[in-house]
């Protein structure tokens, strides 16, 4: 219910990336855009993708066997490949079930600096990420929220945002 009035609040900018809509601060009355997937809000126009390229916020949970096993919420991280998999599980589920949004997990549990934008990792083309994260996120739809996707950097999930 609540979601049809952000629509008929925002305005509909076909320029926008897909998912980005230009809304209206109450206070300040300057416009604002708001991403209808991750629930991001921010004053600059998001730039519209160029061909090929696609965007995506991911929550990244690390385990000892991670090409860097530490991250800005542990410097050691201790936890086995088995447990991060349990815990990127828990994490779908409470996405699944509505529980949670996915820019609050980002941003309070992903071993992810990225988690400081709710896990936006912004545009990126092909081969800019590693390969496994680039053919997840490639493969999904916008607004898909991916299985569990094994990196070197850990275990992620992705959502497709363009």
């Amino acid at each position: 219910e609540y979601s049809h009035l952000i629509f008929l609040m925002a305005s509909t900018d076909s320029s926008l990336p897909p998912g980005w809509v230009r809304k209206e601060s109450r206070t300040s009355k300057k416009p604002y855009y708001f991403n209808v997937h991750t629930n991001a809000t921010q004053w600059e126009r998001p730039e519209a993708l160029t061909s090929g390229m696609v965007q995506a916020s991911h929550i990244l949970v690390k385990h000892r066997e991670s090409r860097r096993p530490s991250s800005w919420k542990e410097s050691s991280i201790t936890r086995s490949k088995d447990e991060a998999l349990e815990i990127i599980k828990r994490y779908r589920e409470q996405l699944m079930s509505g529980e949670r949004k996915f820019a609050d997990i980002a941003s309070t549990e992903s071993d992810c600096n990225s988690s400081k934008k709710g896990g936006n990792l912004g545009p990126f083309g092909r081969g800019s990420m590693q390969k496994p994260f680039e053919e997840a996120t490639y493969a999904l739809k916008v607004g898909e929220l991916s299985e569990p996707v094994y990196s070197d950097s850990g275990i992620h999930l992705i959502l497709r945002t363009a």
